[in-house]
């Protein structure tokens, strides 16, 4: 299910549109364009970050930079009501039966996982497979986030290189008056537009990949543990209770409170 995250959106919007405001109320926005200053700031701290990372990682991490914009996952709340639903299905049919739910299952770890216990596999080994996958997956994370950091620490720095260029050509050019201009806006405009790239843009996607990367280690490790639990044939109820302490106290609230939730504890309770 994708969802668009609009916080990211709207917080990168706002603080642009109140800087932009900012600048209106006390001069024009054209004093704060430069291209030249742009080029050294962006351009250069680019630049270093080729130097510091390998041009397949960062193709990659552009392609999941979207996940901080759009997000496509279930929520935890349905994935415990699919697995007390399966628990259900197993006690009655057999684990075998499961397999008949293979098609309706979109996750492509929640679906291997489940392959894996209707064929048998020991419970050491799913768990270790899962594992190992869910420690690739935040191997993948860490390197978007380690380079959105890396990036917002870099255009400060050029940002400050940009001050010193300006600096050296007013100081190079102090009997030409038509040239101390274009030095004063490379000094001073490279700076802010470090800053505000670094701090507006750059820190702040690594930090909500990061909160999405720690949601997604939860998600999987719920659906691990409640995969060996399947295998073990568990009490539908009982599994429901294991679930939940991955669940926050509002996501519990609301899952106690779904109205098809219930009726499946009901069931639940009844069958055992």
């Amino acid at each position: 299910m994708k969802r668009i995250d609009t916080m990211t959106i709207l917080g990168i919007v706002i603080g642009l549109a109140l800087v932009v405001v900012g600048i209106s109320t006390q001069g024009t926005l054209k004093a704060f364009w430069d291209p030249s200053g742009l080029m050294i700031t962006l351009g250069g701290s680019f630049g270093a970050l080729l130097v510091s990372f390998r041009f397949e990682d960062i193709k990659v991490v552009f392609r999941v930079t979207k996940q901080a914009f759009v997000r496509q996952d279930e929520d935890i709340t349905v994935i415990n009501e699919r697995f007390v639903n399966l628990a259900r299905k197993a006690r009655k049919e057999g684990l075998l039966y499961l397999e008949t739910e293979l098609d309706n299952i979109q996750d492509p770890f929640t679906r291997n996982g489940l392959q894996m216990v209707i064929d048998g596999f020991e419970p050491d080994m799913i768990r270790h497979i899962l594992n190992t996958e869910i420690d690739a997956m935040e191997a993948r994370h860490e390197l978007g986030q380690n380079l959105y950091r890396t990036w917002g620490m870099l255009t400060p720095a050029f940002g400050m290189l940009g001050t010193l260029i300006g600096l050296v050509m007013m100081l190079a050019y102090m009997e030409d008056s038509t040239k101390i201009g274009p030095g004063m806006a490379i000094a001073l405009l490279t700076t802010f537009y470090g800053v505000l790239m670094a701090y507006l843009i750059f820190i702040p996607l690594a930090n909500k990949l990061s909160i999405y990367s720690a949601q997604e280690v939860r998600r999987k490790e719920m659906i691990v543990d409640a995969l060996l639990a399947l295998q073990q044939g568990i009490n539908p109820r009982l599994l429901q209770e294991q679930l939940k302490v991955y669940l926050a106290p509002a996501e519990r609230e609301a899952l106690e409170e779904s109205s098809e939730y219930s009726g499946k504890v009901k069931e639940v309770t009844v069958d055992v």
